[in-house]
């Protein structure tokens, strides 16, 4: 498990493009039989990926949590972006379809990840945060998952939304997850941008087509950076950053939050000529 600390607005903005890859992106999510994790500072939350292919995957338990096991006081999202494959939790097994989503709650003892399919495995991204409420471990179907659409063919977004951990779905203690698809020749996304200085947030993005990328926008709004992003690769936003993307194709994009509330609407926009 890497462990990335915060920066402040004036360190990223005197940052060089490998500094601020070093500090933000996730190059590597998913390794045959393993898990990987990125702690990051920022609502000290917990990014991953686990890939089980010729055998399961556990949950591991990592000296710098200071814990008897991974979710003692945490809990966990997983959203599957590839084959279908299964989690057992505490002997309860939940089957996992592409873009279903399992939330599990604080006091979870075992984990285990499981691909049916060892030539098209499973891809579990793994989000993570401190915890101090059990709520029960639950699977949400993407049919379940309010899909709405939204954007337009004219500006290049037209996307579906997929709603899954939040105050009206699978509860948690303070995560929120989702994901978004955009259809094919749209590549804008999260376009306006915005901010919410009390959430943090993840985006993992995936579905890129071979050779091609995506440029995504951070920073502060009048001193924006960016970073190319690759396939099954994910973001850290700071709460004081931006978090937009636009890509050379259609892609698909995880995105999931932790602070100080689960409101989804709860961002300050700006408006796309006060970008810098």
């Amino acid at each position: 498990m890497q462990i990335r600390h915060e920066v402040s607005r004036r360190e990223t903005s005197r940052m060089n493009t490998e500094e601020i890859r070093e500090n933000f992106l996730i190059e590597t999510l998913f390794e045959a039989n393993r898990a990987n994790f990125t702690y990051t500072h920022y609502d000290r939350v917990i990014a991953g990926g686990a890939m089980p292919t010729t055998e399961n995957v556990l949950l591991p338990n990592f000296e710098a949590l200071k814990a008897e096991y991974f979710l003692e006081r945490r809990e966990l999202g997983i959203i599957n972006i590839g084959g279908e494959g299964a989690v057992i939790a505490d002997n309860h097994h939940f089957s996992i379809r592409k873009l279903d989503c399992i939330y599990l709650g604080k006091g979870t003892k075992k984990v285990e990840f499981v691909s049916l399919d060892a030539t098209n495995p499973a891809q579990f991204f793994l989000l993570s945060a401190p915890a101090h409420k059990e709520y029960p471990n639950q699977l949400m179907t993407r049919e379940n998952a309010s899909p709405v659409d939204l954007g337009a063919i004219e500006t290049s977004n037209q996307r579906t939304i997929y709603k899954y951990i939040h105050l009206d779905g699978l509860r948690s203690c303070q995560l929120v997850m989702g994901l978004t698809v955009l259809k094919t020749g749209s590549v804008w996304n999260t376009m306006p941008s915005h901010v919410h200085d009390r959430r943090m947030e993840v985006y993992c993005y995936f579905d890129i087509p071979n050779n091609q990328a995506v440029c995504h926008l951070m920073g502060e709004p009048t001193e924006t950076r960016h970073i190319w992003v690759k396939n099954h690769q994910a973001i850290i936003s700071p709460p004081w950053s931006i978090h937009s993307g636009c890509g050379t194709s259609n892609y698909s994009f995880i995105w999931g939050m932790a602070g100080e509330n689960q409101v989804f609407t709860d961002m300050d926009a700006v408006a796309i000529h006060d970008l810098k």
